[in-house]
């Protein structure tokens, strides 16, 4: 290890020591205070627009030079709308119930003595991500609301934006009271600190990668600390015969509105081999019309020579675009065996008449939400429901389905003895 890497790599122990450090003190903070803290970075995050959307152009401009994706730029352009809805998602954390030390029945009772089960904080997360500058401030307010430090560690793309959203932060959890260090950044944007946090599982809880999936198996393949994994894209959706095309037509549109990420994004279209062709063209004309892509499996393409073919691996990977791959199956039954096959398994859906089809549907599909005849659209803060969420994940270990600030938590068993013996 030469001179410059080892001071690197002991700098980067000592963000993730004082990182831990805080999380001890944080954990046994009071609910009002951290809430107080939360409510502070709102009104810091909105007054500092200006500075935050001058460091953004910087990142723009650069990431313009060096020929970044055009998916990357979308997802790194800030605006103040996007601003403003992370403003209002740590209003509304600042406002829930205190999620730790909440009492829970425990199954796991002894004799001459009173088990039960507290939430409790991880300790210190760590979140992996790229572009998304406003999703460091969004997954703060989640870590101090549920007693957590975390640390970042964005992508270059986004330096000048992340370091400015950060120090707004630090500086307003500092005025807050909260301990030093529950918020720490890692400022050197290189790919290869990547691996040198997140093995640093002596001080590091869990890991949030978010991103594309090539970066979030990257973090799943190297990390030696527990991963909690995000998905994005790929959600498949079966198209029964006794469904609408109306039904067809909102539900794939409406999935694709989430901005600025399509968490739940409907790329992948199952439909009956007896399906309507007319139907079908009406359909993908109705989505071209929209901008979409439309692609499909060697059955469709013979039939209609217009449409592009989709290869065999886009069927198990993200478009993250206005893209979608219809493709033919003989049944009900098929299309759950192929979307247990592909799918990234975190957000399925069918459209049907049928209450029998559904019921089969959501019993037998292998994904962490099922919707039926119902949009997957993804919102990190529903106008329904008690809770904020940071994504989506597909792994059935840790925390499955939407992630939310009692993923973010722990379970602690407490045995009260009579003081018999």
């Amino acid at each position: 290890m030469t001179g410059d890497t080892s001071h690197i790599h002991s700098g980067l122990v000592a963000t993730a020591r004082r990182a831990y450090g805080a999380s001890l003190k944080l954990g046994i903070s009071k609910g009002a205070d951290r809430s107080r803290a939360v409510q502070k970075m709102a009104e810091a995050l909105k007054q500092s627009f200006d500075d935050i959307l001058e460091a953004n152009t910087l990142d723009l401009e650069a990431s313009r030079e060096m020929a970044v994706p055009e998916l990357i730029v979308d997802w790194l352009k800030l605006t103040p709308e996007r601003l403003q809805a992370a403003v209002e998602i740590l209003q509304r954390l600042s406002e829930l119930s205190d999620p730790l030390r909440r009492i829970r029945n425990a199954d796991y009772q002894l004799a001459d003595s009173q088990t039960y089960c507290q939430l409790m904080p991880l300790g210190t997360i760590a979140l992996v991500y790229e572009a998304f500058p406003e999703l460091g401030a969004i997954a703060a307010g989640l870590c101090i609301k549920t007693g957590n430090s975390l640390i970042l560690k964005g992508g270059g793309e986004a330096s000048h934006s992340n370091a400015a959203i950060a120090k707004v932060l630090q500086i307003a959890l500092e005025e807050s009271g909260m301990p030093s260090g529950c918020l720490e950044r890692i400022e050197i944007e290189e790919g290869s600190l990547t691996q040198e946090l997140i093995t640093q599982d002596q001080y590091i809880n869990l890991v949030i990668p978010y991103g594309r999936p090539s970066l979030v198996q990257q973090v799943v393949r190297q990390s030696t600390a527990p991963v909690l994994k995000s998905a994005m894209g790929n959600c498949y959706l079966y198209w029964s015969l006794s469904g609408s095309i109306e039904m067809m037509r909102w539900t794939i549109l409406d999935s694709h509105a989430s901005e600025p990420d399509p968490v739940n994004a409907i790329e992948k279209v199952l439909i009956h081999r007896t399906t309507n062709p007319s139907s079908l063209v009406t359909l993908w004309n109705s989505l071209q019309e929209k901008g979409f892509q439309i692609r499909g499996d060697i059955a469709l393409v013979e039939a209609f020579p217009q449409l592009q073919l989709a290869k065999d691996s886009e069927w198990s990977q993200s478009y993250l675009n206005k893209t979608v791959a219809f493709k033919v199956v003989d049944n009900l039954e098929a299309a759950i065996s192929w979307i247990n096959r592909y799918s990234s398994g975190h957000a399925d859906c069918i459209v049907t008449e049928s209450y029998q089809e559904s019921r089969h549907f959501a019993l037998r599909v292998n994904s962490a939400s099922t919707y039926i005849n119902a949009s997957p659209r993804f919102c990190r803060n529903p106008a329904r429901g008690e809770s904020i969420f940071l994504g989506m994940s597909n792994q059935k270990g840790h925390r499955r389905g939407l992630i939310s600030p009692e993923s973010l938590t722990t379970v602690k068993h407490i045995v009260q003895g009579n003081s018999r013996f």
